[in-house]
């Protein structure tokens, strides 16, 4: 499938450490990506932790991170887990860009998870927590392939690339996926 102009896709990782297997898996996404997903990370460790009370004054990046959210065709999201479920800063950024209540900016968009985790569940119970907030979000969520990534310090090469072909395939394979489940959301 090919399109005139790519599908924008927002990436949220859900880990802010400096050197994030995650945040390694973003950006070997993005080189990965076929022609017609624009993959961009929006950065989620500047937002202060969503308050209703600051509803009638948000603070300035709420609203920078909910405009990026609303300009973008879709959503991934790549997160490793935390106490078997998703990173707080992960889970304020959903807050974020949900609320005030009927202004949600995920609202019908279509999206997809992948989780890494150094142990060999990949992620499993962040993956399924975070597939459970994103129904109450409507997001539209790929259903296949589940993306649990094990072996995070395995994973890329010293230039951050994918180490193993079969890896890199598979990794190929769910981008295409996600492009076709994008098309068929924005299609209906």
């Amino acid at each position: 499938m090919s399109t005139s102009t790519p599908y924008q896709v927002a990436v949220l990782v859900g880990s802010l450490r400096q050197a994030s297997f995650n945040r390694k898996l973003a950006l070997a996404l993005q080189a990965l990506a076929p022609p017609e997903l624009a993959l961009r990370i929006v950065e989620i460790g500047h937002l202060p932790f969503y308050n209703e009370d600051e509803a009638a004054a948000p603070p300035a990046p709420y609203g920078e991170f909910r405009a990026a959210i609303k300009a973008a065709d879709a959503v991934l999201f790549v997160s490793p887990e935390y106490n078997r479920s998703i990173p707080a800063a992960l889970k304020n950024a959903l807050d974020v860009g949900s609320r005030p209540y009927g202004q949600n900016a995920f609202e019908g968009k279509p999206g997809a998870v992948v989780t890494l985790s150094p142990g060999g569940l990949g992620g499993f119970g962040a993956h399924h927590h975070l597939r459970q907030v994103l129904v109450c979000l409507n997001v539209a969520t790929l259903p296949t392939p589940e993306m649990y990534l094990g072996g995070a310090a395995d994973m890329f090469t010293a230039d951050g690339a994918i180490a193993k072909p079969d890896t890199e395939a598979f990794l190929r394979k769910f981008l295409a996926t996600f492009s076709t489940w994008i098309r068929k959301q924005k299609a209906a």
